[in-house]
Order: structure tokens, then sequence, then C-alpha cells
């Protein structure tokens, strides 16, 4: 007989057809169910969820004309200084069935586009000229901060001086205020340019305003598209603000003169006209930057 020891041959485990794994499906399977539970539908939830987060901002507007309408009719302010949101709203649709609001709209976007426009122009070849160049980034650094926090309501008496107080005094104030943004957001959009991207361009040859237009202006534009929206409301506030303090033909003359003549709820109505002024710009400035900044990885994100 030999002294080798039996090699003893390994058991294999059952399979997951085995008997065993049989009665551990029927043993953990529940009554009336033939297998496991049914997944949930990710895109249902996922569509059911987007729904509700488009139907918030709705909500919070319905509560707000709710919290306005109560305060008033409950006394704890005096309807003659804050009448309630239906009167506001009803002398609103009054002025837009009978057509007399659209004039002053007229005006005052009027002076907005204007001063936007002008802003536009100034600030897009000022901003990229200086974040180009650095010695002249650094040489302008201290003018520009100097500049940028003057408020433009300060400069209503030299607008009159200069100008007069009608359309032009108007367009003054807001390309004054809208410039600053434009300018800095593009400043810093040209800064934030990838050198790599820029030493690649040149050493393929491509000449310096095909690298403006084809690889600077496009890493930029995400800033200066931001630049554009912020100063998009800035503009539009300038305009009510000088036709309100100045007394030029839009909106802010027409609050001013309900104002005086005692016509509250009027008075209420024209600010929510202006409030939706603002918000339908700023919705305008918004599909616009998505349109153009469609291949932009935080445009892809939002569109997921």
């Amino acid at each position: 007989m030999s002294d080798t020891p039996t090699q003893k041959r390994p058991r294999t485990p059952e399979t997951a057809t085995g008997p065993a794994a049989s009665r551990r499906d029927e043993a953990g399977a529940r009554p009336g169910e033939s297998g496991p539970p049914p997944v949930p539908d990710a895109r249902g939830a996922r569509s059911l969820r987007d729904i509700f987060h488009r139907l918030l901002p709705a909500v919070g507007v319905v509560l707000a004309i709710l919290l306005f309408e109560f305060i008033p009719r409950a006394g704890l302010v005096d309807e003659r200084f804050l009448p309630p949101a239906t009167a506001m709203l009803a002398s609103l649709g009054e002025q837009v069935a009978d057509g007399s609001i659209w004039q002053p709209v007229g005006q005052t976007l009027q002076g907005w586009a204007l001063g936007l426009g002008l802003a536009l122009a100034i600030a897009l070849p000022l901003g990229t000229l200086i974040g180009s160049v650095f010695l002249l980034f650094m040489a302008s650094r201290s003018i520009v901060e100097f500049l940028r926090p003057v408020p433009s309501v300060a400069l209503i008496p030299l607008a009159v001086l200069l100008f007069g107080a009608g359309l032009e005094s108007k367009v003054f104030l807001a390309a004054f205020a809208a410039t600053w943004p434009i300018l800095l957001q593009t400043l810093y959009g040209v800064r934030d340019v990838d050198p790599v991207a820029v030493e690649t361009a040149r050493s393929f040859g491509i000449s310096a305003p095909r690298r403006l237009l084809r690889v600077t202006l496009p890493n930029a534009l995400p800033y200066i598209m931001t630049g554009v929206r912020i100063s998009s409301a800035v503009a539009l506030i300038l305009a009510v603000t000088a036709e309100l303090v100045l007394g030029a033909p839009g909106l802010g003359q027409q609050i001013n003169i309900a104002r005086q003549s005692a016509a509250v709820e009027l008075m209420y109505g024209l600010i929510i006209a202006t409030g939706l002024i603002g918000w339908g710009l700023n919705v305008l400035a918004t599909l616009l930057e998505r349109r153009l900044l469609h291949w932009h990885p935080s445009q892809r994100e939002r569109a997921r």
C-alpha cells in the first residue's frame, strides 16, 4: 500500500439553477409574485420631477399675489397706501385694454435698447483690447476700479447739463451703468482663455484676427453673455430711474404722474409692468445665451 495520502476532490458550489437555489427563490418570493419586484421607471420619475420644478415659480407667484391680497384686506396696512393685488392688476389690465400703456412702454424700451447697444459698442472692443494686452490691462486697472463704483444716479446733474432732460440723458445714464458689467466680463473672459489653445493656433500659422475670432472670443463668450444679461437689467433700471427723476417720457414718468394724482392702484400697476418687462428681457437674454452657447458644458448639463 502506498503512503501517499489520498487527494480529496474539492466540492463545487451549487449553481444558480440547482435545487438549493430554487428553494431560496421559492422561499424569498412573495405570495402571488412569480419573480423580483418591478424596477420603477427612472424616466417617468425624472419627468415628474422636471414638471414639479417648472411649476415652482408659478406657485411662488400665486402665493405672492395671495399675500398682497390678504395684507390690505386684513387691515394690516392701509389700503390707501397698499391696495389689494387684484386692484393693482385690474388697473394694469385697464391700461393694457385701452392701449394707453403701450406708448410709455415703447419709450422706456427705446432708452433701454439705445443704452444697452451703446454699452455693447463701447465695452466689447475695449474689453477685448485691454484683456489681450497685459501691459494695457495693468495700466488701466486702477482707472476701471475707480470709475466702476460711481453710481449712475450721481451723474444725473452732469447728464442734465450736457444733454437736457430728454432721451439723450436717459441713454447716457443707461449706457454708463450698463458698460461696466460687459467691460469687466469681456476683459476677464479674454484673460481666462487657455494659453495652450492660443499657442496652438499660432503654431499653425493662424493670423491674429482669425485667432481672435476663432479662439479668443468663443472662449470668452460665456463671460460676455453673463455681462450682457446683467447689463440688460441695469440699463432698464437706469432708464426708468431717469424717467422718474428727470421726467423723461416713459413708464417712470407715468408712475410719477400716478403718484402725484393719488392714483395708487395705477401706480402699482405700472410698477408691476416694469417688473414684467424686466422679467421678459431676462428670459430673452437667457434664450439667446442658450442659443449661442449650445456647445458649452453648462448648457449641455442644463439640457439634460
